[in-house]
C-alpha cells in the first residue's frame, strides 16, 4: 500500500555498460548491468538529479510500489515523493541496485560469460569505490554531468562521501546520514561473525550452492539476527520487547521463550528467504574496506581535501553502530578544509535504523537542507 503523497506505481529499468570495468581489486568485469528506478522529472538543464544510495540490504526500489505487487513499498518511501523531504516535484531522484547486488544488477546471481553458470563465489569482490564508478557510467548514459546531491544512509552515506572524492566536479551536495568515514574494529568484528555464520553453513558449498540446488539459509538467518541486534538501540529493544514471554511462562527449553527471540528468528527467516548469501558476504567486505584516509596515513582531512561539494551530515543519539562521534569525525575533517558543512545530531531512540524511520525532527532538518539546494 502506498503512503500519502507517494510517487505511485514505478517500474524498474535496466542499464547495460559494454565497456570493461576495472575494479579496485584489479579484477576486470567485461561489462555489467545495473537495475535502477527514477522518480520525478529531469529538468531541461539536467541540474536537478539526486542519486540515492542504498545500505547493506537495500535496493534500487527506493519509493513507490509495483503494479503486480502493491505491498512492496520502497524502503525510503516516507522520505521520497511529492511534498516529502526529498521532493520529487523539485528533484529527479534515482535509486540504483549496486553492482554485486541481488536485485537484478550484475552480481553473484548473474551468469558468468566464461562458464555459462552463475558466478556464485567467482564474482569478484567489489568496493564502495567500484559502486561509485559504476554509478558514474549510469549517470553518463542518462546525460547527468553533475548531481544536485548524492544522498544515503549508513553504507549509502559512504557512497555519497566517495562520490565527492572520486568525482569532485560531478556533485554539488553530499548528504550522509548515520554513516562513518570507516568502520571501527567492533563493526568489522560484527561483520566477520556474520560472514562466518554463512561460510560455516553446510549448504554454502564454497559459494556455489546454486549448483547444488540449495541455499545456506541457516547461515543467512544467523547473520541477519546478528545484524538486527546492532541496528536497534538497547532502549528500543527494551521498549518493544522487554523480557516479555511468548507463552506467559518459562518452557525450560531452547525453543522461543522471550518475544525478542521470536522477533529475531522471524527477521532471520524472512531475510534468508530472499537475500543472496554471496551478496551479503561481499557487501560486508565492501563496508570493511572503505577507508578514504588509508592512502593518507590515516589523515581524514587530507583525504577530504579534494572534495568540492557542500555537505549535510546527520547522526542519531542512540546509534551505537555508527555513532554520532563517527559523523563528527567527518564534520571536523571537512571544517579543516574550509568546506561548507551542516551537521545535525538527532535525538531518536531507534538506534541505527533511525535513518529509515519517519521521525519528525529528522525529516524536518533534512527537508530544510534539501529545500535550499538550488537546481
Amino acid at each position: 500500500m502506498t503512503s500519502e503523497n507517494s510517487v505511485g506505481i514505478v517500474t524498474p529499468q535496466r542499464f547495460r555498460s559494454e565497456a570493461p570495468l576495472t575494479l579496485k581489486s584489479g579484477a576486470v568485469l567485461p561489462g555489467f548491468e545495473l537495475v535502477y528506478e527514477t522518480y520525478g522529472t529531469l529538468n531541461a538543464a539536467r541540474s536537478n538529479a539526486v542519486l540515492v544510495c542504498h545500505a547493506l540490504s537495500g535496493s534500487h526500489h527506493v519509493a513507490g510500489t509495483y503494479a503486480d505487487n502493491p505491498n512492496n513499498l520502497g524502503w525510503w518511501d516516507n522520505l521520497v515523493g511529492p511534498g516529502k523531504p526529498l521532493d520529487t516535484q523539485k528533484f529527479f531522484v534515482i535509486g540504483v541496485n549496486n553492482l554485486g547486488g541481488c536485485y537484478g544488477s550484475t552480481g553473484p546471481l548473474s551468469t558468468n560469460p566464461e562458464t555459462g553458470k552463475r558466478y556464485g563465489a567467482d564474482f569478484p569482490l567489489v568496493t564502495v569505490e567500484d559502486w561509485v564508478a559504476a554509478q558514474a557510467r549510469l549517470a553518463d548514459a542518462l546525460g547527468i554531468d553533475t548531481w544536485a546531491a548524492v544522498l544515503g544512509g549508513s553504507l549509502g552515506g559512504m557512497q555519497a562521501l566517495e562520490w565527492s572524492l572520486q568525482f569532485p566536479d560531478r556533485i554539488r551536495h553530499v548528504v550522509a546520514i548515520a554513516s562513518a568515514p570507516k568502520l571501527s574494529a567492533q563493526n568489522i568484528a560484527f561483520n566477520e561473525v556474520a560472514r562466518q555464520a554463512i561460510l560455516s553453513d553446510p549448504d554454502f558449498h564454497g559459494g556455489h550452492y546454486a549448483e547444488h540446488g540449495v541455499v545456506p539459509k541457516r547461515g543467512l538467518r544467523l547473520a541477519r539476527m546478528i545484524g538486527h541486534i546492532t541496528y536497534l538501540s538497547d532502549d528500543q529493544m527494551d521498549e518493544k520487547f522487554g523480557r516479555r514471554l511468548r507463552h506467559d511462562e518459562h518452557r525450560f527449553s531452547y525453543d522461543v521463550d522471550f518475544e525478542v527471540e521470536s522477533y529475531l528468528r522471524y527477521q532471520g527467516d524472512k531475510f534468508a528467504g530472499f537475500f543472496d548469501a554471496n551478496t551479503y558476504l561481499a557487501t560486508t567486505k565492501a563496508l570493511d574496506y572503505f577507508d578514504p584516509a588509508f592512502a593518507y596515513d590515516g589523515d581524514l582531512a587530507g583525504a577530504l581535501a579534494r572534495a568540492k561539494a557542500e555537505f549535510f551530515i546527520a547522526s542519531f543519539s542512540t546509534d551505537w553502530r555508527f555513532s554520532p562521534a563517527r559523523s563528527r569525525e567527518i564534520v571536523f575533517a571537512l571544517l579543516k578544509n574550509r568546506r561548507r558543512v551542516a551537521y545535525a545530531e538527532i535525538d531518536c531512540d531507534a538506534g541505527h535504523d533511525s535513518f529509515l524511520l519517519d521521525d519528525a525532527h529528522y525529516h524536518a532538518v533534512l527537508r530544510a537542507y534539501l529545500e535550499n539546494i538550488a537546481v
